[in-house]
């Protein structure tokens, strides 16, 4: 019986172990390839993460496809970033629908793999450009990189993980 007991024990532990983080609705990340640590939404109802970009263009590089951008914050500088362009995404604009039963339009947006730190946790996830200076988070981290940090969104907490230390 006890070592029944301790095989149950220890076929719990991955479950035990698998705990996600609960986050804030809004965290502090910090974007180590760009240099930044911007105020982030943590929104479970999008599907990927947003960066607010301006200036947005792809051209070739060695063959590969990259993307030039600036950062349209408030506090950007106008430093131009390079990086390399991980796809092209396909991404409904529901404010479009006018009509009940309109397809939405698709809208064509960039994504990077870049590195967010997010309190003492460094994850590459894919973030799509696009400007999003009309709202007051320049980042969205969408349920994709949530899952990628094992992360869950308490929406009464804000700020939770403190300054990012990657």
């Amino acid at each position: 019986m006890k070592s029944m007991l301790a095989l149950l024990s220890l076929l719990a532990l991955p479950v035990m172990a698998a705990e996600p983080t609960i986050y804030g609705r809004y965290e502090n990340i910090a974007l180590p390839e760009l240099g930044e640590t911007l105020k982030a939404k943590m929104d479970t109802g999008a599907y990927t993460a947003s960066l607010s970009a301006k200036d947005i263009e792809r051209f070739t590089r060695d063959g590969d496809d990259w993307v030039r951008f600036r950062l349209a914050t408030k506090d950007a500088d106008g430093k131009v970033y390079e990086h390399k362009l991980a796809r092209i995404s396909k991404i409904k604009n529901r404010s479009d629908e006018e009509e009940e039963g309109d397809a939405p339009e698709l809208s064509q947006r960039p994504v990077v793999d870049l590195e967010l730190c997010l309190g003492d946790e460094k994850r590459t996830v894919e973030v799509n450009l696009v400007d999003r200076s009309s709202f007051n988070y320049p980042l969205l981290v969408g349920a994709k990189a949530l899952r990628e940090f094992k992360a869950a969104v308490n929406p009464a907490k804000r700020f939770t993980a403190g300054k990012p230390d990657c």
